[in-house]
């Protein structure tokens, strides 16, 4: 087996894509795809403050008096208890709007994904969970939320990071053959 090969067969072994609630990982951190007021909304921010419990909502609203009065910026991502969820911490990202790819959507989504690794590596989480970034409400198309969001991770994942495992918790069996697809191609490269 080629080195290529083995870094291919590494990566599949540390990414799983799964259709499913990402409200009902068991994972150590649970990625939230959160609006810059970080007080929960719609789609997966809303499912993961009600399920999760007013804890997380009463950490959020420290974080914003204490580090970001004006809101999380597009890209950044902070770290907060779970609440009630069956994760031990819940990442908050503001992933980007999407504007038809002029306005830097791939890099900031890139970013998003990035500091939500980087966050959990650095709490010494080890197992991660995210959803879809941005491709709901934000309408980012899938296939290219998809090719970012997993070159990203997959990126990540060969620099050899202490996390040991990172699934992409999909909402519907479209949006799993979608990143399939991406995925098998990113690592058939």
């Amino acid at each position: 087996m080629n080195v290529r090969a083995t870094e291919a067969l590494i990566c599949a072994t540390r990414l799983t894509l799964l259709e499913g609630d990402i409200t009902e990982q068991k994972v150590d951190a649970i990625v939230n795809a959160a609006n810059p007021t970080l007080m929960g909304g719609g789609g997966v921010d809303g499912a993961i403050h009600r399920k999760g419990g007013p804890a997380i909502l009463e950490e959020c609203k420290r974080i914003r008096q204490q580090r970001y009065p004006n809101g999380l910026p597009t890209g950044d991502a902070v770290s907060t208890t779970a609440g009630t969820l069956h994760a031990r911490r819940v990442i908050h990202t503001v992933g980007p709007i999407w504007s038809g790819g002029r306005a830097r959507e791939g890099e900031l989504l890139a970013k998003a994904y990035r500091n939500c690794l980087s966050c959990a590596a650095e709490e010494g989480l080890r197992t991660v969970a995210f959803p879809s970034i941005s491709t709901g409400a934000y309408g980012y198309p899938k296939t290219e939320a998809a090719h970012v969001a997993l070159s990203t991770i997959v990126a990540f994942l060969r620099g050899k990071p202490p996390l040991s495992h990172v699934r992409v918790v999909l909402f519907s069996d479209d949006d799993l053959r979608i990143y399939s697809a991406v995925l098998d191609a990113l690592l058939g490269d």
